[in-house]
């Protein structure tokens, strides 16, 4: 890593850990979010400086593959319609994409597959601590996003889910245009040369190889591309978001 470099990482990680500092206090005022999410702003512009849009996750070679992948968040969803999928083998599995597209509509895997594959082995790594190397497979989201046509008033792509937390609280999460449109954001339907397991996100997940395991999203239900998630949720991008993690979780 070069001097500049690790400068600009040591300000961006300075920069959050003195807004942490103090976050509870600050937030109880109107001045304080404001305070908040200015130091998640400059902390997302440390991260663009020092990892650019092109820039690539590291990946790594079949030897280095877990020999167990384990699972994080939910690992079986409930809701009536995934689970009538389930028993069919996703078989009528369709994936909607909708919002600020030319042509919004619904997609089955093989229809995914179709406009283009590329496989990856990355390595997850999660909030609380672990990590595992997986080979994925999947669809490059960005060429899901050009077959449909994203509009110039796009900002965000979020993720709707199969899986609730909470009181019929859907999963959802979101991530930037420009992440959407990075080489290795997937749309991954298999792990190590099989289709997804139902635990680790059956039949459709998400990766994005460049942020913590949490921005992942598993289930994938539809997608819907927006200027803003304002009216979504709470407001903060996702599930998790909405209870106190941060919304750009670059690592």
């Amino acid at each position: 890593m070069t001097d500049r470099r690790r400068f600009l990482r040591n300000l961006g990680l300075a920069a959050s850990g003195a807004f942490l500092a103090g976050c509870d206090r600050i937030s109880q005022s109107e001045s304080g979010t404001r305070v908040l999410e200015s130091a998640e702003w400059l902390t997302r512009r440390v991260q663009r400086i020092v990892s650019p849009s092109t820039a690539l996750a590291r990946e790594f070679t079949e030897a280095d593959i877990s020999p167990v992948f384990r699972p994080n968040g939910t690992t079986m969803p409930q809701t009536a319609l995934y689970q009538s999928l389930m028993k069919n083998q996703f078989r009528d599995y369709r994936l909607g994409v909708e919002g600020l597209v030319e042509r919004p509509g619904e997609f089955s895997i093989d229809q995914l597959r179709a406009l283009g594959e590329r496989t990856q082995i990355t390595r997850h790594d999660c909030v609380e601590g672990w990590s595992a190397i997986g080979k994925w497979q999947g669809t490059p989201l960005a060429a899901l996003l050009a077959h449909v046509g994203v509009k110039e008033s796009a900002r965000y792509v979020m993720f709707h889910c199969f899986d609730e937390w909470g009181e019929d609280t859907p999963y959802y999460e979101s991530i930037d245009i420009t992440e959407a449109r990075h080489p290795q954001t997937l749309l991954a339907h298999s792990l190590n040369g099989a289709p997804l397991p139902v635990a680790n996100g059956a039949p459709l997940r998400l990766r994005v190889e460049r942020q913590l395991g949490y921005k992942h999203a598993k289930y994938l239900r539809s997608i819907e591309v927006v200027s803003s998630f304002e009216d979504i949720g709470d407001g903060n991008g996702g599930y998790w978001e909405d209870n106190g993690y941060e919304w750009y979780a670059g690592i």
